[in-house]
């Protein structure tokens, strides 16, 4: 049995209204990202210097939509997963086709990065409207890493950290 926690994030421009809902039996503590005030398949890690945490679909290419994020747990915590779905990615923008092809969904910190090729595109009359992947964390360290990441990407993007 898993649990399930919906974060909506929405822009900065629409008052960072976000929700939290948590669904289920049995809820054990999970820390959940809150505005703060005035804002895999496979996965691989690797070593970086990166200042702050970014989302990629295309190596160097920074995603400058924020994502709704729905996080499932086992209640063991030995495995989990995480649900972005973009709504209207900049990544679909003609000016950014000259970067190349969607790869993967890339997570960067200064820990490194995680990556998952699990990645699917919505279309409505033809045109991309979002995109939605699955991160897969096999383990409580990989938890552990994902969370220490979701701490740094909301402290770039203007989220605080709440326990839920």
């Amino acid at each position: 049995p898993l649990f399930t926690l919906i974060i909506h994030c929405y822009t900065p421009i629409m008052g960072l209204l976000r929700s939290i809902i948590v669904l289920g039996s049995a809820v054990s503590a999970v820390n959940a990202f809150a505005p703060s005030s005035p804002s895999i398949s496979s996965s691989r890690f690797s070593t970086s210097l990166d200042a702050e945490a970014q989302i990629q679909f295309v190596r160097g290419l920074q995603e400058k939509v924020v994502p709704d994020i729905k996080l499932t747990r086992a209640r063991d915590g030995s495995s989990g997963t995480a649900t972005f779905n973009f709504n209207n990615p900049n990544v679909f923008d003609a000016s950014t086709a000259s970067f190349g092809e969607i790869t993967g969904l890339f997570l960067i910190d200064d820990e490194g990065e995680m990556s998952t090729n699990d990645v699917n595109a919505s279309f409505t009359n033809g045109k991309p409207q979002s995109i939605e992947c699955l991160y897969v964390m096999n383990s409580p360290e990989e938890w552990d890493r994902f969370m220490r990441f979701m701490e740094r990407y909301g402290e770039a993007n203007g989220l605080g950290f709440n326990k839920a």
